[in-house]
């Protein structure tokens, strides 16, 4: 996958990773990039190219993809967040967090490879998490949805590799954006994690590891739940 001369759609890309994948885009020399937004006036970026969509909404979808027939790459970056904890959240925000990260995920996904393979192939990169690994009570419910993300991710890789689509999943901890301010802890650069996820697509990568906590829960995934969760025995939590 080549980015200088790609087509790129962006989702998400009126603020925050989103909005920073767009800008790197450009510089690393893509002939046009579609900033999908559910509010396009919202959209930023000089020379972007603003597209009403939501992910939620099938229409939306196959409209968004009707009208970007020359895509090379499908950044599936839109997402939020309603802190649903484990024990407290009503049902109807974990229903809303599967909606978002999955299904709107899949439905991106599934309109768009038509368009990536007529184009030659190209890529998708999926934004998960590190908690599609880790699991925290407070916010079980996105959580549970970046890990059910991250399986349809892998079942996409495995589909669209007959037709040359690369499918690439960017793993990170939380973000210096408006959706990571009220999360404790360091913050990764959001322009940062979005020019190494482009680079990592561009080098053929199938993952992408957006900072070191993302790289260290990923190591103790082997090792089972008293190494993921050291809590349970008195440790300090990974994230």
């Amino acid at each position: 996958m080549k980015l200088e001369g790609s087509v790129a759609f962006v989702t998400g890309a009126n603020r925050g990773l989103g909005e920073q994948f767009v800008q790197a885009l450009f510089e690393a020399g893509a002939a046009k990039v579609y900033a999908g937004a559910r509010d396009p006036a919202k959209v930023a970026v000089p020379n972007a190219v603003p597209v009403a969509v939501d992910i939620t909404d099938h229409a939306s979808v196959a409209a968004a993809a009707d009208q970007a027939q020359d895509v090379t790459l499908l950044v599936n970056n839109a997402g939020s967040t309603t802190r649903a904890g484990i024990l407290t959240a009503d049902l109807d925000s974990f229903r809303f967090e599967f909606e978002t990260h999955v299904l709107g995920t899949l439905a991106m996904s599934r309109a768009f490879a038509p368009v990536l393979g007529r184009n030659g192939g190209g890529a998708i990169v999926n934004v998960l998490s590190v908690l599609s690994w880790l699991s925290i009570p407070a916010s079980a419910g996105y959580a549970a949805a970046k890990s059910a993300a991250w399986s349809v991710t892998n079942a996409l890789r495995v589909a669209l590799a007959e037709q040359g689509t690369q499918v690439t999943a960017l793993h990170v901890g939380y973000l210096a954006t408006d959706m990571g301010a009220a999360a404790p802890g360091p913050k990764s650069d959001p322009g940062a994690v979005a020019r190494a996820t482009l680079a990592g697509v561009e080098a053929g990568r199938l993952q992408v590891l957006g900072d070191e906590v993302s790289r260290r829960v990923q190591a103790a995934l082997s090792e089972g739940p008293d190494a993921l969760y050291p809590q349970l025995r008195g440790g300090p939590s990974l994230v």
